[in-house]
């Protein structure tokens, strides 16, 4: 029987970001996947702004800015007439606080290609073609059966596998919640002749009902949305050419009511679905896994088993707001963005990691914000890594920030270690300006 540390079963975005998680801090793991080939489609196209911070972190930023682009403008066709719209994102110039203001598309694809490569240069890699038939677990490890016939003992096991998960079937758990359309939904990435790849074209009446076409960055591909049941052979007049995938799917808002069960955890769409109105469901699913991985971390090196509890703690009400927002959003066709869904200001609060007191706008519990030094260096430079960090303001502040950069205490005594993670003390003799805080500057 082979043994290893973790045990995640799925190498989507999510799985992807958990694995880099454990690899940066040098915890044995193993990734599989049921599939024969990594993903090719582009599916979640849309990385949210909070996302982009973490994959700053993650050492991933660069090459994602490098093959996405902002979100296009929307061109209306009705008839013999064409009618310009605003976009689904923001143009905004990044400001002191948020260095990455704007939802930025990258096809699903080349983000996962990113994150394969991080994770290489980590030393770690998917096995594709394996996956998870089923597992047992008592109080001390999981016992899991592969497709290979082999059997795998792990401390723990993070189910990443997608919205048809085995890993949350085996736990007998549901997901709860409804379909918002009855009739399902074909997305496929397309060539298109003789269409403007600078914009997002939407025919409301074509052959067939609604029909969209949405440029994908650097690939010469449209991501086509249709009501559908099959790619046609033109739409509104324009030859549809290769057809590089394909899918269909019914929109929904599910979500099951443990993230946690004993030994095993759920990540992803292993846990919630989502409509893709508002370009959630990717960035929730990355952010299950950046929260869970440096506490399965603390774990595995013997820590204080409470920390774990915490995952399900912030992660599921997050989950839950989320999906009521993606509902939302689709119910209405509102194409308003921004502030409702960057996820920048979803927040840790109420959760028992968090305490002390509010400073200006800053409350435990909330994402930190970037802010400028004056040595021209940034705040998220002295927070990326696998620590822990306590900033200490000139006029004696002390914020105390968690690895994956939410405050997790103001206003409280110093501390070399946070939960397994050494703390690094951010001292600047300098003015710190940081947003919502009139007492730093």
């Amino acid at each position: 029987m082979y043994e290893t540390t973790i045990l995640i079963a799925g190498a989507g975005p999510t799985g992807l970001t958990m694995a880099i998680e454990l690899a940066r801090r040098q915890i044995p793991f193993r990734l599989i996947d049921a599939g024969a080939a990594p993903f090719e489609g582009s599916r979640g196209k849309g990385i949210q702004p909070r996302t982009l911070e973490i994959f700053d972190d993650l050492g991933v930023i660069a090459p994602i800015l490098t093959v996405g682009a902002l979100y296009p403008k929307f061109q209306i066709h009705v008839g013999p007439f064409s009618l310009r719209a605003g976009s689904l994102g923001s143009c905004k110039r990044p400001s002191e606080s948020v260095p990455y203001p704007n939802l930025w598309m990258v096809p699903q694809s080349r983000t996962e290609a990113i994150l394969r490569a991080r994770l290489a240069e980590l030393g770690g890699d998917v096995e594709f073609g394996t996956a998870l038939a089923r597992f047992t677990q008592d109080e001390r490890s999981v016992e899991a059966t592969l497709s290979t016939g082999e059997l795998v003992r792990a401390d723990f096991l993070a189910g990443c596998d997608g919205g048809h998960s085995t890993v949350r079937k085996a736990l007998d758990l549901r997901l709860e919640g409804e379909s918002i359309d009855e009739k399902p939904t074909l997305v496929a990435d397309v060539e298109i002749e003789g269409l403007d790849l600078r914009e997002w074209h939407l025919w409301p009446f074509a052959k067939g009902g609604f029909a969209g076409l949405c440029p994908l960055p650097h690939t010469g591909l449209f991501q086509l949305t249709s009501k559908a049941a099959a790619v046609p052979a033109e739409i509104a007049g324009h030859r549809v050419g290769r057809v590089a995938w394909s899918s269909v799917y019914r929109p929904s808002v599910r979500m099951v009511d443990r993230f946690r069960v004993g030994r095993v955890f759920l990540a992803g769409d292993a846990a919630h679905v989502h409509p893709p109105s508002g370009g959630q469901g990717l960035n929730t699913g990355i952010q299950d896994a950046y929260n869970l991985g440096w506490k399965l971390a603390h774990a595995v090196r013997g820590g204080v088993g409470s920390l774990l509890d915490t995952y399900q703690a912030e992660r599921l009400p997050v989950a839950a707001a989320v999906l009521g927002l993606s509902k939302r959003l689709l119910k209405t066709r509102s194409i308003k963005r921004g502030d409702a869904t960057n996820q920048l200001a979803l927040h840790y609060r109420s959760s028992p990691l968090s305490s002390g007191i509010a400073l200006g706008s800053l409350h435990p519990g909330d994402r930190m914000p970037d802010a400028r030094l004056e040595d021209g260096s940034r705040l998220f430079d002295h927070l990326r890594g696998t620590h822990a960090s306590e900033l200490v303001t000139p006029d004696g502040h002390r914020i105390l920030i968690r690895p994956d950069g939410y405050i997790a205490q103001i206003g409280l005594a110093q501390t070399a270690d946070y939960w397994g993670e050494p703390v690094r003390q951010i001292r600047p003799s300098y003015r710190v300006a940081v947003s919502g805080a009139r007492s730093f500057r």
